[in-house]
């Protein structure tokens, strides 16, 4: 919210000696973050200046230019730069004549972005300064032509300083508002802000005689003295509560549309970041940056018959001031006439009915509409707007009646317009909220012993009301523009904000006793630190990701699966919740590799989102905010979102080892995805059990499927290998692309949870080694598990050392060899027992496989 100061200074006693950093150190003290200062950046001697020649000259490239001569300064006067008081000046503009008044800056003064002006040499005459337009003075876009100060009813002596004449000399704070504080969207919260922040007395621009007295005209005597009735349709309540408890209608007839805006107005609205329109569109837009209210105007002569706030109906279409032609949600609350939509409530007016530059007579419409209602409506139609922006934080609605009499106050002196006893106010703004708070409640929070005569002040400040019920409690009623003011956990927020937060201890609290991370944080944080150690980098994506990636990498197959879309995606093209953690690190492989890094070794540890079986995502209605829910509530949103389990990804791009003095530069490859998928596992205390594999995804002879034991069964928990080349080729990876994806929940659930008795054996083991011929097609794992299971109880580990084709062997073979370790707790074992076990797992492997020995 940008602030010029001395609009401010209207409504707060700001000094005059005030400067803009002070004002904002002041905001910053009660919680409102700065931002920067504002001005026009013009500087030196710019002055009136009265055109007493014109001398048109053509020019030889075809284009006419005027040779000036422009009294600068009183007759027999010295001129503000000490130079004579009628200049010589070369002005390209044709928008002017003798005796016009215009702004001349001479040598010597500087123009916004530094734009210096001297005398020099132009179409063969020394111009001796510059006859400005509205775009090089900095306060309007306006270029194709000079600034007439006429134009703006304005007939200065000659010689005025134009900064003073034109505000030039302003300055305004922009400061940031959270979007809890809704109400310092206006100089009325800005002000009150500041008095908080300093003491310094503050008047309610909204609640002033005049403007009561102003509204008490504009209602009509009775129904039928109305101009243009306004209904607010029984549809729009929710839980007994209207979507729109007040709206004001005044009418202005007879305003002067021929009148422009005067220069201070413009000058404000220029420093706020609102372009000047018309004079009618300039006060509206003025009275909603002064009173946080947005107001909207419309033409009678273009209204057809009286006014409807309801819901749009399906199919119907409006024209927005904007000139785009939008469809309209049955979720969209409508302001419509006879004809149908003429707004979007809280949003944008149609362009049928805007006010124009022959509007002499329009209607003001002040009104308040629900907060969600609006944001949503403004999110769908991708519509912001300094309307919608305060309405979804929030806006007073006691305060649309005031706003209506500020514009009828404004328009009557400015535009010369009637108030018309014809207008009416429907509905009416609902009670206070009444809280609760505990006299020592802000002590236990804080730490500050807070004195009762304090809270009571910090809190009366605000505007709220403060009583007593007992020694204990305070009951505390809210002001209606803190909508945020919702429990006793708000209120202490404001006591300690308008107490100093200067004073809260910085003192850390002891942790409790006896607790600690539990055993799944522990081991995530084992294995991060593992990986890290190894030298892959830990990476943070976003678990936003289209719909075909999430079909190629969500599941092994690659076809279509149930996903979770997001209701209101920040991109409609990755609307989809992840099922896989691959194609965010795709997405940073390829931002490192654009930038150079080519080489990368990345890891992430997140969540996937899989809907659940047979449930619904998703909840029809929100519990309200301002208790806590339920428990049938909580248990009706937890089945309502999907399952979360936290998987392991990691990728491996470009060289494992760099091209150095005699050494060539070696790549990943798909040894090293199953190095980092074992290393991950002994990071948790796992073991995997690798086997052949397919993914949709993954190169289809370069890929392991990633197994755990649980109990007596083998549970698959993911994939390691190398990305299919043209997956690769698609994503503008290049080379071998390298990957592991894991199921960490389910990898950590089949981890040791306690140490097992007699890892340091006592006893020296036996060792044999078995070679096996199978067919070429049949996994090694399924012939490695069925020899572990046929040795018994004394094998102690088993390990795949040799897999061969060639020679002895026939084109469908292959000859696996593993290594066999037996070992028993309480005795050495013979050479005889572990050859038995050893041709014992031989023997199931041949049952199984057709296995023979190989000698």
């Amino acid at each position: 919210m940008r602030a010029p100061l001395s609009w401010l200074r209207e409504w707060v006693e700001l000094p005059v000696e005030a400067t803009p950093q002070e004002v904002l150190d002041a905001f910053v003290r009660v919680g409102l973050e700065d931002e920067e200062i504002l001005g026009f950046d013009v500087t030196g001697p710019v002055v009136v200046g009265e055109v007493l020649e014109r001398t048109p000259e053509p020019q030889s490239n075809g284009k006419t230019i005027n040779w000036c001569q422009v009294r600068v300064a009183p007759e027999g006067q010295t001129a503000a730069d000490g130079g004579a008081d009628v200049r010589g000046i070369v002005c390209g503009a044709h928008n002017f004549e003798v005796g016009d008044k215009v702004v001349v800056t001479l040598p010597g003064s500087v123009l916004p972005g530094g734009f210096a002006i001297a005398a020099r040499k132009t179409y063969g005459h020394i111009s001796d300064g510059m006859i400005a337009s509205v775009r090089e003075l900095g306060i309007g876009e306006d270029h194709d032509g000079i600034l007439v100060l006429s134009t703006l009813g304005l007939d200065p002596e000659v010689g005025t300083s134009a900064i003073s004449l034109l505000g030039l000399d302003e300055q305004a704070v922009d400061v940031n508002v959270t979007p809890d504080r809704g109400y310092a969207l206006s100089m009325r919260g800005l002000a009150r802000e500041y008095s908080h922040a300093t003491g310094a007395a503050f008047r309610d621009p909204a609640f002033r005689n005049e403007l009561a007295a102003l509204a008490e005209q504009a209602v009509a005597p009775d129904a039928a003295s109305i101009r243009v009735p306004v209904t607010v349709a029984d549809e729009l309540a929710v839980r007994d509560q209207t979507m729109c408890p007040v709206f004001a209608a005044f009418v202005l007839e007879g305003a002067d549309p021929s009148r422009r805006t005067p220069q201070w107005m413009r000058t404000r609205l220029e420093l706020a970041g609102i372009r000047s329109k018309s004079l009618l569109i300039d006060i509206t837009n003025y009275v909603c940056l002064e009173l946080g209210q947005p107001i909207h105007g419309y033409d009678l002569a273009k209204l057809d018959g009286g006014i409807v706030v309801r819901r749009a109906s399906a199919g119907e279409r409006i024209t927005t001031l904007d000139g785009k032609d939008r469809e309209l949600s049955t979720e969209d609350i409508v302001i419509a006439d006879n004809r149908g939509p003429i707004g979007i409530a809280g949003v944008m007016g149609g362009a049928e009915t805007e006010i124009s530059d022959t509007t002499t007579d329009l209607l003001i419409e002040a009104a308040n509409f629900a907060q969600i209602s609006i944001a949503r409506s403004a999110r769908r139609h991708k519509l912001p707007s300094e309307a919608s922006r305060r309405f979804e934080r929030g806006v007073d609605p006691r305060v649309a009646v005031a706003a209506a009499a500020r514009v009828a106050e404004l328009a009557i002196e400015l535009a010369g317009a009637r108030l018309a006893p014809a207008g009416t106010i429907v509905g009416e703004a609902s009670e206070l909220r009444t809280l609760s708070l505990r006299a020592n409640a802000a002590a236990e929070r804080m730490g500050i012993d807070y004195e009762r005569d304090e809270i009571i002040r910090s809190l009366t400040a605000i505007g709220a009301q403060v009583e007593a019920s007992n020694d204990e409690t305070l009951q505390v009623t809210v002001p209606s523009w803190r909508p945020d003011l919702v429990d006793e956990v708000s209120l202490i927020e404001e006591i300690g904000r308008l107490g100093d937060f200067d004073r809260i201890p910085s003192v850390l609290p002891v942790a409790p006793s006896g607790r600690g991370l539990t055993r799944e944080q522990s081991l995530r944080r084992q294995l991060a630190n593992t990986l890290a150690a190894a030298g892959s980098v830990e990476v943070l994506s976003y678990p936003f990701t289209t719909l075909a990636d999430n079909t190629l990498f969500g599941d092994a197959s690659g076809e279509a699966h149930d996903h979770v879309k997001l209701a209101n995606a920040l991109d409609s093209e990755t609307a989809w919740l992840r099922r896989s953690m691959l194609p965010g690190l795709i997405g940073v492989a390829h931002r490192n590799v654009s930038r150079g890094m080519t080489d990368l070794s990345i890891f992430e540890i997140g969540h996937v989102f899989l809907p659940r079986e047979g449930a619904e995502l998703g909840v029809s209605e929100l519990p309200p905010v301002a208790a806590r829910p339920s428990d049938a509530e909580l248990s009706a949103l937890e089945q309502g979102l999907p399952e979360q389990p936290r998987y392991l990804g990691a990728m491996l791009v470009g060289d494992r080892v760099a091209k150095g003095p005699g050494q060539a530069a070696f790549g990943y490859d798909w040894v090293d995805a199953l190095d980092l998928a074992r290393l991950a596992a002994h990071a948790v205390a796992t073991e995997l059990v690798i086997a052949q594999g397919s993914h949709a995804a993954f190169h289809p002879g370069r890929t392991a499927e990633l197994f755990v034991r649980q109990g007596d069964e083998l549970v698959s928990v993911g994939f390691a290998g190398e990305l299919h080349p043209e997956v690769s080729a698609e994503r503008d990876l290049p080379g071998r692309v390298c990957a592991v994806e894991m199921n960490l929940d389910a990898l950590l659930e089949a981890g040791r949870r306690e140490v097992i008795p007699g890892l340091i054996a006592g006893y020296p083991a036996a060792t044999q080694d078995l070679s096996l011929v199978v067919k070429a097609n049949v996994p090694a794992a399924e012939v490695q598990a069925a020899v572990a299971e046929g040795t018994g109880e004394l094998l102690e580990s088993i390990t795949l050392v040799d897999d061969y084709r060639g020679q002895g062997l026939t084109d469908d073979e292959k000859s696996l060899t593993f290594a066999l370790r037996f070992r028993a707790g309480d005795r050495t074992l013979t050479a005889a027992e572990a050859s038995e076990a050893k041709e014992a797992g031989a023997a199931l492997a041949q049952e199984r496989f057709g296995a023979t020995m190989r000698a």
